[in-house]
């Protein structure tokens, strides 16, 4: 049960997006930019960004939900986003995606804690400025989605068929879709 009425019954971030929609609506307009917008990083990368800070986060539907997302979006599927998940050091990722995700996984803990050092692991590993401005945009974005949605303690569906739905619907017609 949500700490608030939220006048519909929908899980997670989607519940309150359509509560209220003027703030919903540009929430919805950074999440397509950030994960479905153009870039040189894959859908199924940023997504894995996403998945990997609501982890960290410990934010169980946006974890559950960008995991599902992820894995709709890369030939590894979900056994790629358990793995970083579960041993970023060990996962079978490029050494750019590692390095991004190392920045990201800082920026969980704050902002300040990204160096100069890991910004230029990140350039040697072949990240452009626009991917390692997107990583930290990503996961500053999902720290702060995360917190929103447990925040108001929306509703969190156990049924991992939920997610898979929902990643369906994602990967088809993007996050604007969801306030329709």
């Amino acid at each position: 049960m949500p700490n608030i009425d939220l006048n519909n019954d929908l899980p997670g971030i989607i519940g309150l997006l359509r509560y209220r929609p003027e703030t919903g609506r540009p929430l919805s307009e950074l999440a397509e930019v950030l994960l479905r917008g153009p870039s040189t990083l894959s859908r199924g990368e940023r997504e894995l960004i996403a998945a990997y800070v609501s982890g960290l986060n410990e934010c169980q539907f946006c974890t559950s939900s960008h995991a599902a997302f992820a894995a709709a979006q890369l030939p590894e599927g979900m056994s790629l986003v358990t793995q970083v998940r579960a041993d970023l050091d060990h996962a079978q990722v490029s050494a750019k995606l590692m390095a991004l995700l190392r920045i990201a996984a800082k920026v969980q803990r704050s902002g300040r804690a990204v160096t100069d050092a890991d910004v230029a692991a990140a350039r040697e590993a072949g990240a452009s400025d626009l991917e390692i401005h997107d990583a930290v945009l990503i996961a500053a974005a999902f720290c702060m989605f995360n917190r929103y949605v447990d925040g108001l303690g929306t509703i969190t569906p156990a049924d991992p068929e939920v997610y898979a739905q929902s990643a369906d619907m994602i990967v088809n017609h993007g996050y604007l879709a969801a306030l329709a």
